[in-house]
């Protein structure tokens, strides 16, 4: 892993610490994802046996998990900026891992929904928002793009993970218990490394033990307030807002139902998944070039270019998907920019607003973001049996192009 430097590093002690954080954070990226976000679809059918529901109503415990997340995002940020990331990202573990075994327990779609929305708040607190507060906080601008590279590359693999272990678990031992090993392993994992690794804040805003003070003081309270007020009044916020909005409903369209537009297009259920696991697989690729390109490229014409190119991908499915060789190819074109978004909005956000206020803004952009990853994809379900699934797709490449335009503006001004 490369070096990562903190802002005011004065020995190899805290090059070591800079490792040590982001090994952490990969670590508990990874297992946040897989057990609070991932390990929902395998439960989906032994759950509905349980709990005598659908497959719809069980689907509409994770949109409230999401919706309420995007809820919660603000005022974490205010907090990981007043805080530091030690004491809020400890916490949201512990609650995270507290509510999974809670899901184990449940027994009716009420008492599902409140769990649910009670990991809706924890991830907030734990995943990739909260993370890069913390890794934007502490890290040198030409070092952060690697720290950044080197978390989401092995979170990216947390489905992959995840799901069959997931899935090994509620065949040998049934879903209860399967949740009860997951949240008690998550715990386990989270709890000490947020514990003992992430930063922490003095009363007075700067960092203390590994943490390192920055160059330049924190802001206050008021003054973050002010820093987001800005952000909020200016063009630059909402287009980087429209940009990720809506690349997120591209993506979040494309992640639901791609298996079954496949499927439409005549290709096998086999094929179908096998095409589709491609996207985990490209969304690291897509990092890793986009990494490559941003360090001698500004971020924004990068990011644009990729998402159109996404767009491309999308319309080309319609077109060529029928055969095997046209839809590798399409998703391929897609899938390129599956992971890009993540690496991008964090670079850009640091880049134009600095880092005192950075959980704030970010927390701000966040909350859109995640309205889109919970509504696109009910909308698009929607529109399928209406439209068609060629429409669909049509409008998920309008999305894309929206973003690409929406960025092409922004870094025009």
């Amino acid at each position: 892993m490369r070096r990562l430097p903190l802002a005011d590093r004065s020995g190899e002690s805290t090059g070591r610490y800079g490792r040590r954080l982001v090994a952490a954070l990969a670590v508990t990226q990874t297992a946040g994802y897989g057990v609070l976000y991932y390990a929902f679809s395998v439960l989906l059918v032994p759950m509905g046996r349980d709990l005598d529901a659908g497959t719809a109503e069980l689907a509409g415990a994770l949109t409230v998990s999401v919706l309420v997340s995007a809820l919660a995002a603000p005022p974490v940020g205010r907090l990981l900026d007043a805080r530091g990331g030690r004491v809020p990202m400890t916490a949201g573990a512990v609650l995270g891992a507290g509510a999974v075994l809670a899901w184990s327990q449940v027994t009716d779609l009420v008492q599902l929904y409140a769990v649910l929305a009670v990991i809706g708040v924890a991830s907030a607190m734990v995943l990739y928002e909260a993370a890069f507060t913390v890794v934007v906080a502490v890290s040198t601008p030409d070092r952060r793009a690697g720290a950044l590279l080197a978390i989401t590359i092995v979170a990216g693999f947390a489905s992959s993970v995840f799901l069959p272990l997931t899935g090994l678990l509620v065949q040998e031992l049934g879903w209860r218990a399967a949740l009860v090993i997951l949240g008690i392993g998550y715990g386990l994992l989270a709890v000490p490394l947020h514990a003992l690794v992430l930063p922490a804040r003095e009363p007075g805003g700067g960092e203390r033990d590994g943490d390192r003070e920055r160059g330049g003081a924190t802001p206050s309270g008021p003054g973050r307030a002010g820093a987001v007020r800005a952000a909020l009044r200016g063009r630059a916020f909402w287009l980087l807002a429209a940009a990720f909005f809506a690349q997120t409903a591209a993506v979040s369209v494309i992640g639901v139902l791609l298996v079954a537009y496949l499927i439409t297009l005549g290709h096998s259920p086999m094929f179908a998944a096998g095409t589709a696991g491609l996207l985990g697989v490209l969304s690291v690729t897509g990092r890793l070039v986009s990494t490559a390109l941003t360090a001698r490229r500004p971020v924004a014409p990068v990011t644009a270019v990729i998402f159109a190119v996404q767009g491309v991908g999308a319309l080309a499915l319609p077109l060529l998907g029928r055969s095997p060789a046209g839809a590798i190819g399409a998703v391929t074109l897609f899938g390129f920019g599956f992971g890009v978004a993540t690496i991008a909005r964090p670079a850009l956000l640091a880049d134009r607003y600095g880092t005192g206020a950075f959980g704030s803004i970010s927390g701000a952009l966040a909350s859109p973001v995640r309205v889109a990853k919970a509504a696109a994809p009910l909308l698009a379900a929607a529109l399928v049996p209406v439209a068609g699934y060629t429409a669909v797709m049509a409008g998920v490449a309008a999305c894309c192009v929206a973003a690409a335009v929406a960025l092409g503006l922004y870094h025009r001004l």
